[in-house]
């Protein structure tokens, strides 16, 4: 049995995340909740063209707890720098998979070659809910380049980056804490594509451009997410011109979310211990 469309909600209008990310929030735990978990929320940024400058471009120093971020770049760099001593730069392909847990304190860039470059700029940033047994772990980082990521081919009509979960037999090489499938889907709208996932798990389809038809409605044009029943084994995706898809599939945790900015918890009172921890310094400080 196919996962049933339940609606398609293109992306509301772009806003900017410091003065280096141009986004549309395409989903997010406020508005999803449940339907979504244990995805929190997926910001779509770009593409957009920075001139060549030597302005510094991103977000500066700020905390997180009780989730994991993860970052995809498609095209531009960045550079990434956290209070658990974790440094890196990431380029089109890469993945940057950082678990916040018990609380980090981060800084992110456009690498200082790209400011200075200029060029076009796409990414996609992940937040991934923690089980509530898990979100007063000790950070964790993954830096996953795009040679370490596999790539399933579909005939002729598509292909797939299978980042975290497995898909088509294949297994991401991303580490997580609950079962989620994360997929990065490249469609050239000559077929359908069929694919198999677990029954119960949430599914959300980002299409980031381009249009996608699921089992032969009518198209479903991008930037925008699609959001499915989580009864049914399997989901058949065409492109109508060649399309850019994120595939999100994951186990809902079924517990509370409750979240305040950069923390999501699931008690009132533990995004209250959160705040003060941060304040305090507990979550750790970045130098230099």
């Amino acid at each position: 049995m196919q996962k049933r469309l339940l609606e398609f909600r293109p992306a509301p209008a772009q806003h900017w995340v410091g003065n280096g990310f141009p986004v549309r929030t395409l989903l997010s735990h406020q508005n999803e909740g449940q339907q979504a978990s244990p995805f929190l929320l997926l910001d779509y940024g770009g593409p957009a063209e920075f001139q060549p400058g030597n302005e510094q471009r991103g977000v500066g120093e700020h905390p997180h707890r009780g989730f994991e971020t993860v970052t995809i770049v498609y095209q531009g760099r960045l550079e990434h720098r956290d209070s658990a001593g974790n440094t890196g730069r990431i380029g089109p392909g890469d993945v940057q998979w950082m678990t916040a847990a018990s609380g980090v304190v981060h800084e992110e860039w456009h690498e200082q070659a790209f400011v200075e470059q200029g060029g076009m700029f796409e990414m996609v940033q992940l937040w991934v809910n923690l089980p509530a047994r898990f979100k007063m772990l000790k950070p964790g980082y993954q830096e996953i380049l795009a040679a370490q990521i596999p790539t399933v081919a579909f005939g002729g009509f598509g292909s797939a980056r299978v980042i975290a979960g497995s898909l088509a037999d294949v297994m991401g090489p991303a580490k997580t804490f609950s079962p989620v499938t994360v997929a990065d889907l490249q469609l050239s709208g000559t077929g359908t594509l069929k694919l198999d996932l677990p029954d119960s798990h949430n599914l959300a389809v980002a299409v980031l451009q381009g249009s996608v038809t699921v089992d032969g409605g009518k198209p479903l044009t991008g930037p925008g997410l699609a959001l499915f029943d989580p009864a049914g084994t399997s989901v058949e995706l065409a492109a109508t011109a060649p399309a850019k898809v994120l595939l999100l599939a994951g186990k809902p945790l079924n517990e509370p979310i409750v979240g305040r900015g950069p923390f999501v918890m699931n008690t009132a009172d533990e995004i209250r211990q959160a705040i003060a921890d941060y304040q305090s310094g507990r979550m750790g400080t970045l130098s230099g």
